[in-house]
């Protein structure tokens, strides 16, 4: 168990026990912890905004719910378990009959002892979600019904952070913050994508690192509008969930298939041999369905270990500190960090001595590489990035045609830069 993998956890701990929805204190109450970690910015956009086809909706908050029995015994209650009410539950105070509150009550029936995570966001309805098993358990009769919250306009919340790089150009990594007491779905997301963020920014990245922290679908879309006149800047990206648990690591391709990204995550994990999938794109998911819209078509991928509604416990109580661990979560970080690293190093190159291969003893090129285990390996890499730096193919390219690793094509690539052979 890795260090870097205990602080998220960690974090995820802290998070846990926090009621999120699309909008409310409860996202706040997120940032402002995720933002002891590192600096956000944080956006308000009002109740009623126009987002591309959408409309900000009203601000939900919730103070306190309960099913209480005749004796005033909370059967279900909102202080044990976020999930216990349905999300954007408009509110309620009445006494009824158990036969009456049945419509309302929302089980898992395959999973009795499992309570199911629900909402309504769109719709003004209330409701509560139980344990199947907790529900068998009541007996008729009337109970006192509560929900203290309030529907009205506000703000919906999001944060960014940047990590500056050399260039402009823009990497965007997106995680959802919508989602109640589930560790998985998305809590581990978020710890992951706020420590590639620490580490990216101890090293001096080539591209422009943006971090968004939004609520699922309206969040996404929120940002995408409120960005649509600089989104040409987004030249790559990846939206990161269920990054905790022991499933293998799952790549989803942006809808493009063949943007750099895809190809990037696609050779980490091969090279990595870690037991992966890598799945082409869907219009259902995450929110790389909202930066892969046709109009936007970003190239913009979607990491997770069990992918989305892939695993029993997914959208439960069962989506628990249990499920998630920091083992599962180091593993996701580093490959993203490898992913990363990557991107951030592949060039086109140019040869500047195309003509025959140029002498590289006299330039103390092979003499530099003296002593190392790799040299014959090194050396060929040199000969690849020569041969393929024609200005149409990338330094990924070089490291797929040729079966080398890409540190070792990169690193060829460097040397031979400061030697004066290749140009970017």
């Amino acid at each position: 168990m890795t260090d870097v993998g205990k602080e998220m956890y960690g974090l995820v701990e802290r998070l846990y026990p926090l009621c999120r929805s699309i909008t409310g204190d409860g996202v706040r109450a997120t940032l402002d912890i995720v933002g002891e970690y590192l600096p956000l910015q944080v956006h308000e956009v009002p109740t009623g905004t126009q987002v591309l086809d959408w409309t900000v909706p009203q601000e939900w908050n919730i103070r306190d719910a309960y099913i209480a029995d005749s004796t005033g015994r909370r059967v279900v209650d909102f202080a044990a378990s976020s999930l216990h009410v349905l999300g954007y539950s408009v509110p309620v105070s009445r006494t009824m009959p158990l036969s009456e509150l049945r419509a309302h009550l929302h089980t898992l029936p395959d999973q009795p002892n499992w309570v199911p995570y629900r909402t309504s966001y769109y719709r003004p309805e209330w409701g509560f979600c139980l344990a199947q098993e907790t529900l068998d358990a009541l007996p008729d009769g009337d109970y006192e019904v509560r929900i203290d919250s309030t529907l009205a306009d506000g703000h919906l919340t999001y944060a960014e952070h940047v990590v500056p790089g050399q260039v402009a150009d823009e990497v965007i990594v997106s995680c959802h913050t919508c989602h109640p007491s589930l560790a998985n779905d998305n809590l581990a997301g978020i710890a992951v994508a706020t420590f590639l963020a620490r580490a990216l920014a101890e090293q001096t990245p080539y591209y422009t690192y943006r971090f968004i922290y939004a609520p699922g679908t309206i969040g996404a879309i929120t940002w995408l509008a409120r960005n649509a006149e600089r989104v040409d800047r987004v030249k790559h990206g990846l939206v990161l969930a269920c990054a905790g648990d022991s499933g293998q690591l799952t790549y989803k391709q942006s809808r493009r298939g063949d943007a750099e990204i895809d190809r990037v995550l696609r050779h980490v994990l091969a090279a990595s041999e870690r037991p992966h999938q890598v799945n082409e794109f869907t219009p259902y998911g995450y929110d790389e369905r909202q930066y892969c819209s046709p109009g936007f078509n970003l190239g913009v991928g979607s990491l997770t270990r069990t992918p989305y509604a892939g695993y029993p416990e997914y959208h439960t109580s069962a989506d628990n500190l249990d499920y998630v661990s920091p083992t599962a979560m180091a593993d996701t970080l580093a490959v993203c960090r490898e992913a990363f690293a990557v991107l951030d190093r592949n060039r086109r190159y140019l040869n500047l001595s195309p003509y025959g291969e140029p002498q590289l003893g006299r330039r103390g090129l092979y003499d530099a590489l003296g002593g190392r285990s790799d040299t014959k390996q090194a050396q060929m890499a040199m000969l690849w990035v020569l041969n393929l730096s024609d200005g149409e193919h990338s330094l990924l390219d070089v490291a797929e045609k040729s079966g080398l690793p890409f540190d070792t094509v990169a690193g060829a690539a460097d040397a031979l830069h400061e030697a004066g052979l290749i140009k970017t």
